[in-house]
């Protein structure tokens, strides 16, 4: 990667930890640094030491303490050569190298379908975890069910028509009919395991999610890990009976308040599982790292969480996210799709009016942070207005050129002789996206802002199409086109990445 070579280069000369940015303008160079500001060094200390590099055009000061690089052609395409070797390789990555870690998302309560608020984190767990294995981590992806407690008791006091039922809806009706218990508890279980087999898991399905272990609280609390968790807390002393109920020390863990692990009738909290899933966790399956993808309603489960793990001596070891709610849009207006869910839209009838791919894309597109605002028209129109057409058809447009030359993307190429011919304007600037692709992974890696991937996508595909309309592919020089053939081969190479990783197709026509 170009950009942690010229880190080391400046990192050498300062010895201090150096960060790269892209300048917002492009004319103000490729990369930019204010490490001569941070470390009271003259920035031509460092320009002079690194001006004769074969990686640099040329470097300039710009503005106190500030240095802007600007990469030479050579360099350039030395990276578009490594891109034709590494092929689907290209932007792997050692950083998780030796390293062990899970994604939970989703993990919405097997009480009812999946709705387009609880199955945000599809999308947003299933790329990040994708990215994460691309750096170079052992990932696995876990939906955590939770099939134990009073919520599952309501469940079957809902199919059993108690007066007072907490769940609602066509899918309680047609389990009604097919329910033979009277016990509500067991009623619930029976319920639970049905809706998570054929509502969940076929709409996780659908989404392109594929799941390497499902967890089910219940296991948890048959196999005693529950108990064995919450014993070892005692023993530590950070249990205490209060008002008939055993209370966590979560305040003596950066809790704003002490948590209930076990209530007043003897049944348990979410806590006390949760707290004996992640120790399961980090004890016994050897992750290094746990990241959980959660609904923003849940942001006041986080603190005793956060305060378990630490009691357990894991500090540091889970990372929460919290995404935003959704609310989707038909020609500006809020829409209630779904009869099956009451309030709810489903994600189901999400996925069958605009698909799979859009769903992805736009789900995508907003940070955990910002709220999501589904615009079905705009998901379901076929045109450039439409990111993810404007990508896939950028795809499409590739393999339509590729099919129709007759040119070998890889004959005749000598020590990068053919890329040399490439010097246009329209030619530079797509590389330059080009070689961008194993920086969003790290970046994405670090920072777990995965809606770096379909940003990237548009403007790769973007400088793509302007490069296809000022760029004569099959010139009559057939060095020209030999090149631009290759440079197109490493543009599939890279955008072929990219939607895979965000698990959206890669249509051969559009």
């Amino acid at each position: 990667m170009l950009r942690k070579k010229i880190e080391k280069l400046i990192k050498d000369v300062t010895k201090q930890k150096v960060e790269l940015e892209h300048p917002t303008i492009a004319e103000h160079g490729d990369f930019s640094t204010n490490i001569a500001l941070k470390a009271k060094i003259d920035p031509d200390k460092i320009i002079s030491k690194l001006k004769n590099n074969a990686l640099f055009e040329k470097i300039e000061k710009a503005g106190p303490g500030f240095i802007n690089f600007y990469l030479s052609k050579k360099a350039l395409q030395e990276e578009m050569d490594k891109i034709l070797e590494k092929s689907d390789n290209y932007g792997k990555l050692d950083i998780g190298k030796g390293k062990k870690i899970q994604v939970e998302f989703i993990s919405a309560n097997p009480t009812g379908p999946l709705t387009v608020g609880n199955a945000r984190g599809g999308p947003f767990g299933d790329v990040l975890a994708n990215v994460l294995r691309k750096a170079g981590f052992k990932t696995e992806k876990a939906y955590y069910i939770n099939d134990f407690g009073q919520q599952i008791k309501e469940l079957g006091l809902s199919i059993l028509k108690d007066n007072d039922a907490k769940y609602k809806g066509e899918y309680i009706n047609e389990l009604a009919k097919e329910n033979k218990e009277k016990d509500a508890f067991k009623v619930g279980q029976w319920a639970a395991k049905n809706i998570l087999k054929n509502l969940i898991q076929e709409t996780t399905n659908k989404m392109g999610i594929k799941y390497d272990e499902w967890i089910l609280e219940s296991d948890l609390h048959k196999s005693g890990k529950v108990d064995k968790i919450l014993n070892f807390l005692q023993e530590k002393g950070l249990i205490y009976k209060q008002d008939e109920a055993k209370w966590f020390k979560s305040k003596q863990f950066g809790d704003k308040r002490d948590r209930v692990v076990i209530k007043k009738d003897g049944n348990k909290t979410y806590l006390a599982g949760d707290i004996a899933l992640h120790n399961d966790k980090f004890e016994n399956k050897k992750f290094n790292k746990v990241i959980n993808v959660w609904g923003a309603d849940h942001h006041g489960d986080v603190p005793g969480l956060m305060a378990g793990v630490k009691a357990l001596g894991y500090k540091d070891k889970l990372q929460i996210i919290l995404l935003q709610f959704v609310t989707i849009l038909d020609k500006g207006e809020k829409q209630k799709m779904s009869k099956r869910a009451g309030v709810y839209v489903l994600m189901d009838e999400l996925l069958d009016r605009v698909g799979k791919d859009a769903v992805r894309f736009f789900f995508l597109q907003k940070s955990a942070d910002t709220h999501l605002n589904f615009d079905l028209e705009l998901a379901k129109e076929q045109s450039n207005k439409n990111p993810v057409y404007y990508v896939q058809y950028a795809y499409a447009r590739i393999n339509s050129i590729l099919a129709k030359s007759k040119i070998n993307p890889l004959a005749d190429k000598t020590e990068n002789q053919k890329f040399k011919l490439l010097d246009k304007k329209e030619e530079i600037n797509l590389i330059k996206q080009l070689i961008r692709f194993p920086e969003i992974i790290e970046d994405i890696t670090r920072d777990y802002q995965v809606q770096r991937l379909p940003y990237y996508s548009i403007e790769l595909a973007n400088a793509f199409h302007k490069f296809y309309e000022n760029c004569r592919v099959l010139d009559e020089d057939k060095e020209t086109a030999q090149a631009r053939i290759n440079l197109i081969k490493a543009t599939k190479i890279v955008l072929k990445s990219t939607l895979e990783i965000m698990g959206i197709s890669t249509p051969e026509k559009m």
